[in-house]
């Protein structure tokens, strides 16, 4: 069983809004999950993106994989782009 970095969507429809978390890989995408490492909001784009650094570390220390799209998310962040300093390092 290994841990994945990934998704959780949220939001009603056509207003989505995302938890990225670390869940399972057998688990569902909305369903159980381990840990809540940030938020990402695609529709703000200045203040939309949310993102626990340290904890997300913690997690690919030890061991968990990353998807694509929280990878394409974590550069942003780590560019400075579309992140709100302040709330990225809760």
């Amino acid at each position: 069983m290994a841990v994945r970095i990934r998704l959780a969507r949220h939001g009603t429809k056509k207003k989505p809004f995302y938890r990225v978390v670390a869940a399972n890989s057998s688990f569902p995408r909305d369903g159980r999950f381990l840990d809540v490492l940030g938020t990402y909001d695609p529709r703000n784009k200045t203040r939309g993106l949310n993102l626990k650094m340290d904890k997300i570390r913690q997690w690919i220390s030890q061991g968990a994989e990353v998807s694509d799209t929280v990878r394409r998310i974590m550069r942003q962040a780590e560019k400075g782009k579309a992140v709100n300093p302040s709330q990225a390092t809760d």
